[in-house]
């Protein structure tokens, strides 16, 4: 992984001592909190409605054991014990006094990390497929054009005030795991018809409001032009983009006012203005940087241990059934840690289970852990042959939940718990239906299926593209869930379709079960994925199971 070097340490410690200033400022009263305010959020310090909240960038999702121990220090130290890992891949601290906020970026930067620009309208962390450097469908390593792209990003003077955040993720396989379509930019890496790998590039997706898929701008970009590529539509769009409105800010809504057709013709003439900046510098850096990612030095390993465990121990078999994906070398396996287990609220992690798997990483794990954007932590090089000692240590930390793609391994942003934004609970939604299909042992029977759960317009729990979308909001005072079908945040991404009126919270764990219910009636085999059922029968079946009332009135009329 990237180590810092001299440029990078004198950065963000010179960003530290800036901020500490700024703080003691605000607490001395020389700053007002709307002087305050723009300095914080370029530190990634929010003010939520009960405390400060600190976002941590973790940059393309990856860790270090020694960082992720780190992380689990300020937790005891300066916080409630625990952090919340996000689908942004960050991790955030929701309890931090002001006055300790320094110390802790200080803390942050003894392991080469930051908060810096996890907030503000810039370019916010680079995220990449959870998965990168590990796995078998992998064309290669995207995280190496992912710390190119946070470099370039980092403090650039010109898009420091954009229009409104800009996101960008990376994957380096066909198969999206990181949501590309759902982003501002999204980079795809595939190959050309003589096999060369290069980038198809997709721009204006985004959530929120007005939830819309990405559209290729280019089919095929080759690794060399990416960086000038990328400078050329973030400065289009820090030219068109609108700053009247908030709402409308939007890179997705640039491209839908003006066309893809437009901002192709513009980002192309400026992409070949910008190129011969480029051409030379951004590959040096880039050989650089990959140098960094080189993989772990792979054993040929016996694998007679795992195989024993899966048939000895029903319980292994399980866990190794849903939470262990295939890896590049045939004797290693890409470990998932799942951060759901039934009633618990998704993403967080106490400092001693963060520690566990600190631990793990080291002995067992080629020292790496990443952080993925369904808010669980992955352990992506692990043998084999160590997987029972693995599955025994996170079993004892209760980190051993098989329910990876499962009904109960579902996103939910904070909610009202902590977002000051927000306009419904997610977290107390999200517990109620883990237990409920936990207790109804339904759950391995009803196969993947993704839930995903957002406490207001604003999506920060990705419900436009679950499978089961579900967003909270403020009905006259009442919180009301609104359900949205057939999402999916993969190469073939949809937005979910409204799929009528909302639910009290009383009402919407009974809902998603008469969902559930009708999918398990409707499937074709126990083969078919609920997403599948949806877009062979679309959504009437489930819109009458939804309201049956409604549906006995139309037959009696």
């Amino acid at each position: 992984m990237y180590k810092y070097n001299d440029f990078d340490d004198a950065f963000v410690r010179s960003r530290v001592a800036q901020f500490r200033a700024q703080v003691e400022r605000r607490i001395d009263g020389s700053l007002t909190e709307d002087e305050f305010k723009p300095l914080r959020l370029m530190n990634g310090l929010y003010l939520q409605l009960h405390a400060y909240m600190l976002r941590v960038a973790v940059p393309y999702g990856t860790l270090s054991s020694h960082q992720m121990r780190q992380l689990a220090m300020i937790a005891d130290r300066w916080d409630k014990g625990y952090g919340h890992f996000t689908t942004r891949q960050n991790i955030q601290y929701n309890w931090p006094q002001l006055k300790d906020v320094p110390d802790m970026l200080e803390a942050l930067a003894d392991v080469q990390m930051h908060a810096i620009q996890t907030s503000g309208n810039t370019i916010r962390n680079v995220t990449a497929d959870h998965f990168a450097g590990a796995a078998a469908d992998e064309i290669e390593d995207p995280r190496p054009v992912a710390e190119l792209l946070r470099q370039w990003s980092t403090d650039h003077p010109e898009f420091q005030f954009l229009p409104r955040k800009f996101k960008i993720a990376v994957t380096g396989s066909e198969t999206d795991r990181a949501v590309t379509k759902a982003h501002d930019i999204g980079l795809r890496m595939v190959r050309n018809s003589a096999g060369q790998p290069g980038f198809e590039v997709i721009v204006g997706g985004g959530l929120g409001r007005t939830p819309m898929i990405g559209k290729v701008i280019r089919a095929f970009l080759p690794k060399a032009d990416l960086l000038a590529y990328v400078e050329a539509i973030v400065s289009v769009y820090n030219l068109l983009g609108r700053r009247d409105s908030k709402y409308k800010a939007r890179i997705k809504i640039t491209v839908h006012e003006n066309g893809l057709d437009k901002i192709r013709s513009l980002v192309e003439t400026g992409f070949e203005q910008i190129r011969p900046g480029f051409t030379g510098f951004d590959q040096g850096l880039l050989a650089e940087i990959e140098q960094s990612f080189a993989p772990p030095a792979f054993r040929v390993r016996n694998t007679a241990a795992f195989e024993a465990a899966r048939h000895e121990n029903p319980a292994f078999r399980s866990w190794a059934d849903t939470n262990l994906t295939s890896h590049r070398h045939p004797d290693y396996a890409i470990v998932s840690v799942s951060l759901k287990a039934q009633g618990a609220t998704p993403g967080d992690a106490s400092s001693d289970q963060m520690r566990v798997m600190a631990d793990l990483a080291e002995r067992y794990g080629h020292d790496e852990l990443r952080i993925s954007h369904e808010q669980n932590v992955i352990l992506p090089h692990v043998a084999k042959s160590d997987l029972p000692e693995v599955y025994a240590a996170l079993r004892k930390a209760g980190l051993a939940t098989a329910n990876i793609g499962l009904i109960s391994d579902l996103i939910a942003c904070p909610g009202m718990d902590y977002c000051a934004l927000a306009t419904a609970r997610s977290i107390p939604i999200a517990q109620e239906i883990a237990t409920r299909f936990d207790a109804l042992k339904l759950e391995h029977d009803i196969g993947p299926l993704k839930i995903k759960i957002s406490g207001c317009i604003n999506a920060c729990g990705h419900h436009h593209v679950g499978h089961i979308g579900i967003l909270g909001l403020d009905r006259a005072g009442v919180e009301n869930y609104q359900i949205t079908l057939g999402g999916n945040g993969t190469e073939t991404a949809t937005i979910g379709e409204r799929a009528g009126p909302g639910f009290s919270a009383t009402e919407i764990v009974p809902a998603i079960e008469r969902l559930v219910e009708a999918y398990l009636d409707q499937r074709q085999d126990a083969s078919e994925t609920f997403l599948q059922t949806y877009r062979r029968l679309g959504l009437s079946p489930f819109k009458a199971a939804l309201y049956p009332s409604q549906e006995k009135q139309s037959h009696a009329a």
